[in-house]
């Protein structure tokens, strides 16, 4: 069978899939399998090295490969334009920036980012628009170490989302979402009484070499959520 490293990784993921090689059991190594599909040793290196990336093998220097014990698909984390989001759903986007401050950043925001207390930061605060109804506030620290020009880029004519999309690298992140209340001043932008339930995203990300940003997404009562896996 020869091909690609992506027939390859098709075909050791049916192996495990279908349980011929079961979780926890080791693998054959890559000379072997490179031998029954007639491909180059890096071709299956790069088709298994796909697959431990994605949760289905464990690889270990000396010890061979072996089929994850409980094998599944990691999670991988997108960061997902707001614009897009808001259009994807039949409707034009706005946005205005309601301000920016420089730091320093609350201690919380810091300690989240794994940063020193002084670290140069810069706040911005955004509210996002679905046709002419609120449809989220954006709340933002960037560490300007991780997104260098960012304290110089134009955020009235593009969003600080957009702007660390196509700017700042990114190498990994967390999310967290919570239900909460909205204060007098949110509930205010979001057009809706204080006090009243609204989905809140919290995100943090980092770059190669340093963390980039923190982020609260405040949705507009109503929001749903949509996750593919």
């Amino acid at each position: 069978m020869a091909g690609g490293w992506q027939d390859i990784r098709d075909e050791v993921l049916r192996r495990i899939q279908t349980r011929r090689w079961p979780p926890g059991s080791q693998i054959p190594n890559e000379a072997e399998l490179a031998g029954e599909f007639g491909v180059a040793r890096a071709t299956v290196n790069r088709a298994l090295q796909a697959l431990a990336e994605d949760g289905w093998l464990e690889r270990r220097r000396r010890a061979g490969t072996r089929v994850a014990a409980a094998p599944q698909r990691r999670a991988r984390l997108a960061i997902p334009l707001i614009r897009q989001e808001i259009e994807a759903g039949g409707h034009a986007a706005a946005h205005r920036l309601l301000g920016t401050a420089p730091g320093p950043a609350p201690a919380a925001v810091t300690a989240a980012l794994g940063l020193a207390a002084d670290a140069e930061m810069i706040q911005v605060r955004t509210l996002w628009r679905a046709d002419e109804r609120p449809f989220a506030v954006e709340d933002r620290w960037v560490n300007l170490s991780g997104a260098p020009g960012f304290d110089s880029a134009p955020l009235d004519r593009i969003s600080a989302n957009e702007w660390l999309v196509r700017h700042a690298p990114f190498s990994h992140g967390t999310l967290e979402y919570a239900a909460e209340t909205a204060e007098p001043e949110l509930a205010d932008l979001l057009g809706c009484a204080p006090g009243a339930p609204v989905l809140v995203l919290e995100r943090h990300t980092f770059g190669p070499s340093a963390p980039v940003t923190f982020m609260r997404l405040s949705h507009a009562p109503g929001h749903s959520l949509k996750l593919e896996i």
